[in-house]
Parts: C-alpha cells; sequence; structure tokens
C-alpha cells in the first residue's frame, strides 16, 4: 500500500502539469489571434492594398480579384510569421522588450501621423491606386489588342464564355495579386506581424492576421469604392497607434516567461 501511494503521487503531478501546459497553450493562441486581428485591421483599413481591392473589384469579377489579394496577403502573413519565428532563436526576454518597443514606437507614430492629418486624409493614396490601375489597365488592352478578346476579363456585368478555373489564372487574377503584394511588402502590417510572431503564439498570429485581412480585403471587394471613400483615415490612424501603445503598455503587466 505505501508503494502504491508514492505511486499515485509521482503520477499526478504530471498530470497537473500536462493540464496547466495545454490551458497556457490555448491561451496563448487566443491572445495571439486576437493581437493580429486587431492590429491587422486598424492597420489596413484605408491602407493602399484595401483601395486596390476596392478599386479593382468596381471594374472587374468581384470574386476573381477578392481570390487574388487574399492569396496575395495569405502569403505574405505566413512568410512574416515565418521570419517572426526565426527571431525565436534570440531569448525571449530580448524579444519580448524589442518588440515591445516597436510596438511603442508605431503606437506614437500613428497617433502623430493621425493628429497631422486633416479630415478628408486618403484621397491622394486613393488617386495613387487608381492611376495605378489604369496604368494596368492600359497593358491589359494591350494585350488584349494582340492576344484577343479571351484572355481579358471585361468586369462583374460582363458574360465571358470560358471556363471557371480560368477566373483564377486570368490576368485579372494575376494584376490584384501583384499589386497586392507588391503594395504590402514592407508596409505597416508586415512589419508588425514579423514583431507579433517574434513574441505570441505563431499558429495565433498566423491564423489571426489572415481572418483580418479576409475582413478588411473582404468589406473592399464588397462594398467597393463607396467605402473606400466613406472611411476616415485619420480616425484609423488614431485608433491604429491607441492599440499599438496598448499592446506596449500590457508588456508591463505580462512577464516574458509567461508563454503568451
Amino acid at each position: 500500500l505505501p508503494f502504491l501511494q508514492k505511486s499515485a503521487s509521482l503520477v499526478a503531478p504530471v498530470h497537473i502539469v500536462s493540464e496547466e501546459s495545454a490551458d497556457k497553450t490555448n491561451l496563448g493562441f487566443i491572445h495571439a489571434f486576437v493581437a493580429a486581428i486587431s492590429v491587422i485591421i486598424v492597420s489596413e483599413l484605408g491602407d493602399k492594398t484595401f483601395f486596390i481591392a476596392a478599386i479593382m473589384a468596381m471594374r472587374y469579377n468581384r470574386l476573381t480579384v477578392l481570390a487574388g489579394a487574399m492569396l496575395a496577403l495569405g502569403l505574405m502573413t505566413c512568410l512574416s510569421v515565418l521570419f517572426g519565428y526565426a527571431t525565436t532563436v534570440i531569448p525571449r526576454v530580448y524579444t519580448y522588450y524589442v518588440s515591445t518597443a516597436l510596438f511603442a514606437i508605431f503606437g506614437i507614430r500613428m497617433l502623430r501621423e493621425g493628429l497631422k492629418m486633416s479630415p478628408d486624409e486618403g484621397q491622394e493614396e486613393l488617386e495613387e491606386v487608381q492611376a495605378e490601375i489604369k496604368k494596368k489597365d492600359e497593358e491589359l488592352q494591350r494585350t488584349k489588342l494582340l492576344n484577343g478578346p479571351g484572355d481579358v476579363e471585361a468586369g462583374p456585368g460582363t458574360t465571358i464564355p470560358q471556363k471557371k478555373w480560368l477566373h483564377f489564372i486570368s490576368p485579372i487574377f494575376v494584376q490584384a495579386f501583384t499589386l497586392t503584394f507588391l503594395a504590402e511588402w514592407g508596409d505597416r502590417s508586415q512589419l508588425t506581424t514579423i514583431v507579433l510572431a517574434a513574441r505570441e503564439d505563431p499558429y495565433g498570429v498566423a491564423v489571426g492576421g489572415t481572418v483580418g485581412h479576409c475582413l478588411c480585403t473582404g468589406l473592399a471587394v464588397i462594398g467597393g469604392r463607396m467605402i473606400a471613400q466613406k472611411i476616415s483615415v485619420r480616425t484609423v490612424t488614431i485608433i491604429g497607434g491607441i492599440v499599438f501603445l496598448a499592446f506596449a503598455f500590457s508588456a508591463l503587466f505580462i512577464s516574458p516567461d509567461s508563454g503568451f
């Protein structure tokens, strides 16, 4: 009997530790998911990639534009998470406080930018995207003249006799993918995804970031230019600055070794 009691006392703590570990992992995922989705939304609303999706969705097949933009954003999110996760070879205490400092810097910059902006800020970026897409349209028209009308989609109201799967490899899909990927590279949301992946659960960051991009891009595609013109970039930027500073401030109350 003493032997059995001793064995039971040895097994019980292992079970408790495993449950605590699972709870900690779940909390880490949820914390990373919420952090990523909130940061992406305040970074992407009214951003260049938002305008690209909104304007292209007005001119072309919405499903094709959404598929191209989301593939680019999903790929960029995964790459950013990998870059951030690669820094975990450095002791967590360093990456945690460096990332906290970066969040504080991003937050202060966004607040300063937001307070200096005029209420109609964002029109210049909208016009820049329109000019860029117009240039691409001219290139597509030249391709159309060379290769025939069946190679280019005319828009949501035009029926083109081609197989459904060709929508996903059409010039419009390639254009949406390329413009979105290039606009996102080096963008604030990419940098913050890298920073988040360095300090949070990478799976939570990847899922939260992708869902955040889905929400913003879906809103842009469905609402089109109307939403792009209604959004106050100034208000979104100020809110974004507050969100970033909140994450930096929370580091004062969370230990780097807490795991989330």
